[in-house]
């Protein structure tokens, strides 16, 4: 007979989880997050800096110059699925500390690098890779810890990446004049430490989970045997093997169950999801370049270079006031998500064609406002979008299978804008690359809306 409190605790293990708290600790969670994204992505939207004094120091070519962002960006997305697994076999603590110590250390080798190839390495590959590390965990918990919040959660923690913008900018601007590049990367390579104390904040949501109704049954297995009177028969031996044989393969189930969380290779199979994934390739194509050419395009113009810098400043607190306000937007439930999205992304597109017609100072200024803005509007719901697209429960799994999807359009953006500047020998030509990949990658947004109306139009009819 089944032990009481054995089989009460599986009947208590099959219960309905308990929902995101939506705040409590959850805004430590985020704090975390906010600090992740600034020292991940901020710095990357800041290195624009370093990218005028790397290219005149190696006297490279644009598109060399570029392969370094480039690479940084790509490892994010490809390493994204590996650092979900590894958060799933270990914590997301210990895979977030991990991830800061190989940023810093990326970093710092970095400023020894004596060609290009070598900062593609550590820069690019080693520290990317320690970025995936913190970024892909963080922004999942975020995704566990709120619910009803969760659009305006996606925003305040993706305002992390304006305010270092704003702040680091103009810092490593006085670094480099002060200390050079090199010295300026080692200072920058020490603040990446702080991605460890991030990792210190994070701590696993502990709610019940509703088990596989297969799960449920090996472990009522394993209670039942456990419960069975020892004897001094000769099936003793026979009935301890079988109870460690099912306690054995219980054990492998679950782990299973676990790391399918994370490396759910099922989501190929969803239509909808790998047309929100063609999507973001095409918006990583024009994601990035922008912000890795504005200051040196600036330059070009004629603009000094502390000039230059605070364009970026401008265009980041812009961004962060798109982020907060179109998440709380998003927040109202005003209109479907994906419609939300799919504006945006057409006027990001709009705005980068235009910005070959700006080259004075005020000029640049106003486009570096409209930009930053429609850009905040942009990243601050599309992880939303993601989550809606599959289920918050698959958030983790699709969140590493998009950045890696993601990746080759974050490898390649920056190198092809990079290549129509060094042939057209004009920076305005990498703007105008970015502004025609993002309104295709619309038409993708488009064509997932319509997937939803007729998913929408065939259950009413089921409900029928």
């Amino acid at each position: 007979m089944d032990s009481p409190v054995k089989s009460g605790t599986v009947r208590e293990r099959q219960q309905l989880t308990v929902g995101p708290p939506d705040g409590g600790y959850g805004w430590f969670i985020l704090l975390a997050c906010f600090l992740v994204f600034g020292l991940t992505f901020g710095v990357i939207k800041a290195f624009g800096v370093f990218y005028m004094e790397i290219h005149s120091y190696f006297e490279a070519t644009a598109t060399g110059t570029s392969w370094i962002t480039s690479i940084t960006v790509a490892t994010i997305h490809c390493g994204a699925p590996m650092a979900s697994a590894l958060s799933a076999r270990y914590s997301h603590r210990a895979v977030v500390m991990i991830g800061g110590l190989l940023s810093c250390v990326g970093m710092v080798a970095g400023a020894y690098a004596q060609n290009l190839v070598q900062l593609y390495i550590t820069v690019g590959l080693l520290t990317g890779f320690g970025y995936a590390l913190t970024w892909t965990p963080t922004v999942t918990m975020v995704g566990w810890y709120f619910e009803k919040r969760r659009p305006m959660a996606n925003a305040l923690a993706s305002a992390g990446e304006c305010i270092i913008t704003f702040l680091f900018t103009p810092l490593f601007q006085l670094l480099v004049d002060h200390y050079s590049w090199r010295g300026a990367m080692l200072v920058l390579g020490g603040l990446q430490l702080n991605l460890c104390v991030c990792g210190m904040l994070l701590r696993p949501l502990n709610t019940p989970t509703k088990l596989p109704p297969k799960e449920v049954r090996e472990e009522e297995g394993d209670l039942t045997l456990d419960a069975l009177p020892q004897t001094k028969s000769s099936s003793e031996g026979t009935v301890e093997v079988t109870g460690k044989a099912q306690a054995q393969k219980a054990r492998k189930a679950e782990l299973w169950s676990k790391v399918l969380r994370y490396v759910d290779y099922t989501l190929i199979t969803n239509p909808r999801f790998m047309v929100y994934s063609m999507f973001g390739v095409f918006a990583a194509l024009g994601f990035f370049a922008p912000a890795l050419f504005l200051v040196p395009y600036a330059r070009s113009q004629g603009v000094e270079e502390y000039q230059a810098t605070a364009l970026v400043s401008i265009s980041a607190v812009l961004d962060l006031t798109g982020r907060v306000f179109f998440g709380w937007v998003a927040n109202l439930h005003l209109v479907e998500m994906v419609q939300q999205l799919t504006a945006t992304v057409i006027l990001l597109g709009i705005v980068l064609l235009l910005c070959p017609l700006a080259s004075s100072f005020l000029e640049l200024a106003a486009f570096s406002s409209a930009y930053g803005l429609v850009y905040g509007a942009t990243v601050s719901i599309h992880i939303t979008v993601l989550a809606e697209v599959v289920g918050v429960q698959r958030l983790g799994s699709a969140l590493g299978f998009f950045m890696l999807i993601r990746s080759s359009g974050g490898l390649l953006g920056p190198p092809i804008a990079g290549f129509l500047i060094d042939k057209m020998s004009d920076y305005g030509t990498g703007f105008l690359m970015a502004g025609v990949a993002l309104i295709i990658s619309a038409l993708f947004l488009l064509l997932l809306h319509q997937m939803n109306r007729r998913a929408q139009g065939s259950a009413r009819k089921g409900h029928v």
